[in-house]
């Protein structure tokens, strides 16, 4: 039987690609235990990692300035 505390490892897989491609952080770096997680759980995964972003004000990269100065 599944635990009611567990996270769906194709969402959280989502949830990290979408954070570390815009702010180069996994959940794990960002600070989001299970607890965090569950309350965006019923976002699907991209969407979940923005409005945490959004939530915490992580700084979002910006990396199409790379390069140019």
């Amino acid at each position: 039987m599944e635990s009611s505390h567990s996270i769906d490892p194709a969402w959280l897989a989502a949830f990290d690609a979408t954070l570390v491609r815009y702010f180069a952080v996994d959940h794990v770096a960002a600070g989001a235990d299970v607890a965090v997680l569950q309350r965006y759980a019923d976002l699907s995964g991209d969407q979940a990692a923005m409005a945490f972003a959004d939530d915490y004000e992580l700084a979002r990269l910006d990396w199409w300035s790379w390069g140019r100065a």
